[in-house]
């Protein structure tokens, strides 16, 4: 797999660097030594390979995606080969999910788009569904801000992409589960929705 994905990324850094402006703020933010759950706002279909490729090289990033994606053979066998894999919006897999859990806790990256669709108009935030968290919390991890900035407001061919990365936010200072677990959780959504516009505001100027 790291092979498909190392020559997969290769391709991609080429391809995406010939038709983009690609401009990366805050990689040294990513955690090295432990596994973490990465949470971009959400713009266009392509924003994971932005991130991928802002990243840098390593160990393959997973990718939560919707389900749909997978309903094409080639493009199901594709995408589970560079590290993706499947969740059904509006459902709770506990098998998607545990594997999840376990990937992180494993010392992986995980990427998950906490908006869980695309925000079409390009402004703010869209409410924030609970999965991110159940799997920082479930996992013991540390959850990563991420900006992805179109310039002009969309993506288009040659414009220009931020991918800008915040500091971790632990997972203790969350303090998620617990009595009034969803009063927590709520409060817990809104400061990664503040951190990812904090994100937007220091880096406005390449909006």
């Amino acid at each position: 797999m790291y092979l498909f994905y190392n020559l997969c990324f290769a391709g991609a850094s080429v391809l995406f660097r010939l038709g983009y402006r690609i401009r990366v703020v805050g990689r040294e933010n990513l955690p090295k030594d432990r596994g973490y759950v990465l949470c971009p706002n959400h713009l266009s279909a392509i924003d994971p390979v932005f991130v991928i490729l802002a990243r840098g090289w390593g160990h393959p990033m997973w990718v939560m995606a919707k389900e749909e994606l997978f309903h094409n053979p080639f493009l199901s066998w594709f995408f589970r080969k560079i590290g993706a894999f499947p969740i059904e919006r509006g459902k709770g897999d506990k098998t998607v999910l545990n594997n999840a859990i376990a990937s992180v806790r494993a010392g992986r990256s995980m990427l998950i788009f906490p908006e869980g669709t695309r925000n079409r108009k390009g402004e703010g935030m869209l409410p924030l569904k609970s999965g991110a968290f159940v799997v920082a919390q479930s996992a013991g991890a540390d959850i990563v801000p991420c900006r992805i900035i179109y310039r002009g407001g969309r993506q288009h061919l040659f414009c220009t992409v931020t991918v800008a990365f915040g500091e971790p936010i632990p997972l203790e200072s969350l303090n998620l589960g617990g009595e009034h677990a969803a009063s927590k959780l709520r409060a817990a959504k809104a400061v990664l929705t503040e951190r990812i516009g904090k994100l937007y505001e220091e880096n406005r100027q390449y909006w």
